[in-house]
């Protein structure tokens, strides 16, 4: 698996904005998206291209477009949802499609409640948004379930991540033959008895659409 922490200032910037208790849901969910779009841009230079020739208004040019078939976007419900935007906003040509996953907050598994994604996705490069990869038991249930149905090229972009979950998405993961990328604003210390990121940001769901009761 190949991971990149992202090293740029402005994304420094943002995610130190939501790491503050203080910031109040409308502008952690703005900072989210002008995060993600950041992240995107780096997460995004494998998407697939091929050659195309337009016609400026002094002469053909020579350059490139995405390919067929479309890039699928896959947020995790429900704080997947805060990233959603800005991804679009950079690849407003993907396809989206939604997972819903919830951690068995004792055992720290996985299981899926819900999904709306096409049953064959041969072919397609998916990229997962999931705001924090803590335990990593979430984010690896959901790329083996994209595999299972074919994605041949999975990109994971998370605001956090901690080494735990990291270690267990490369041991969970080890026997995929396709490539997985992880793409993260910030790489912290290590996680708490209750499976949280620490120092973390709180709880991204929380944080972005508050909590319902």
């Amino acid at each position: 698996m190949q991971i990149l922490v992202a090293d740029h200032p402005l994304v420094a910037h943002k995610l130190t904005t939501l790491r503050d208790a203080s910031t109040d849901s409308p502008t952690f969910r703005r900072l989210t998206e002008e995060l993600v779009t950041l992240l995107a841009y780096e997460a995004t230079r494998d998407v697939r291209t091929g050659p195309i020739t337009v016609q400026t208004p002094v002469a053909p040019a020579e350059g490139i477009k995405l390919t067929s078939p479309k890039p699928l976007v896959v947020p995790i419900l429900r704080a997947g949802l805060g990233m959603l935007e800005g991804m679009t906003r950079l690849l407003p040509t993907a396809e989206v499609g939604f997972l819903g996953m919830i951690r068995n907050e004792v055992t720290l598994d996985a299981s899926t409640y819900a999904e709306r994604l096409p049953e064959d996705l041969s072919g397609r490069q998916c990229y997962v948004l999931d705001p924090m990869l803590a335990t990593g038991g979430t984010l690896a249930a959901a790329i083996r379930f994209l595999v299972d149905r074919g994605a041949d090229h999975i990109t994971a972009i998370c605001l956090l991540a901690a080494p735990e979950g990291v270690a267990r998405i490369e041991q969970e993961l080890a026997d995929l033959q396709i490539p997985v990328h992880l793409v993260v604003a910030g790489m912290d210390s290590h996680l708490n008895e209750k499976g949280y990121i620490v120092p973390g940001l709180g709880d991204a769901g929380d944080r972005l659409y508050g909590v319902a009761q």
